[in-house]
C-alpha cells in the first residue's frame, strides 16, 4: 500500500481525505468538513459525479463543482410523501425523526414502499406527514473540496464498498435521532 504523497494521483478503489463547504444555490452553507474525511472512491461513500470529478487529481488540489439535483439527490418527488394516522406513533415523537421502512409502526399504510428511510417533516392532531425524499431532493449544489490525501484501498474498503464514512446515504438501517443534523 502506497503512503500518501503530493505525486499518487486518485483512481478507482483509492481512498482519499477531503475537506468541503456545500452550499445551496442560495450560497446558504449546508454542511462544511473542517477536518479531513476518508470516502472510497469507486465504491458507495460518494456520489458518482464527485467521484468522477475527483479522477486523477492529486494531494493538495482544490475542486469546485455544481451538481444540478439529478447528478446529487434526484428531483423532489411528491408520491414519496405519505400522511399517516398520529395514533400509529409513540408519543414522544418529534419532527425530524427517522423511520426506517421495514419498522414503520403496526396500522400503518401497507403499501409504503420498505426500502426508504422515512422523515418526519410535519406532525398534526390526527396525522404525521412522513417523507422518503432525501433531505436534499431537489437542490442543487455547490461544492468546494480539498484533497489531504490519497492512499490505496484495503481489500477490507472495497469489499465493503466503504471508507466507513458515506456521503449523506440516508438508507434504510440507518439511525437518526431528533437533533441530530449532521449528514455525513
Amino acid at each position: 500500500m502506497e503512503n500518501s504523497s503530493d505525486k499518487t494521483l486518485v483512481t478507482d478503489q483509492s481512498v482519499v481525505a477531503l475537506t468541503w463547504i456545500m452550499k445551496d444555490m442560495q450560497g446558504e452553507v449546508l454542511d462544511e468538513l473542517q477536518e479531513p474525511v476518508e470516502f472510497l472512491v469507486g465504491g458507495d461513500d460518494l456520489l458518482e459525479a464527485i467521484d468522477e470529478a475527483l479522477l486523477e487529481h492529486k494531494v493538495g488540489d482544490n475542486l469546485e463543482l455544481h451538481l444540478e439535483p439529478h447528478h446529487a439527490f434526484g428531483d423532489y418527488d411528491e408520491e414519496k410523501v405519505y400522511l399517516e394516522a398520529r395514533k400509529w406513533f409513540p408519543a414522544e415523537l418529534e419532527e425530524g425523526m427517522a423511520f426506517d421502512g421495514h419498522a414503520l409502526p403496526a396500522g400503518c399504510n401497507a403499501d409504503i414502499p420498505k426500502d426508504a428511510l422515512y422523515i418526519v417533516t410535519d406532525i398534526y392532531p390526527d396525522h404525521v406527514v412522513l417523507d422518503g425524499n432525501h433531505p436534499l431532493a431537489g437542490i442543487g449544489l455547490e461544492l468546494r473540496i480539498k484533497i489531504h490525501s490519497v492512499r490505496e484501498a484495503t481489500v477490507d474498503e472495497v469489499g465493503r464498498g466503504s471508507a466507513g464514512t458515506g456521503f449523506f446515504k440516508l438508507e434504510s438501517g440507518s439511525t437518526l435521532m431528533p437533533g441530530n443534523d449532521t449528514l455525513h
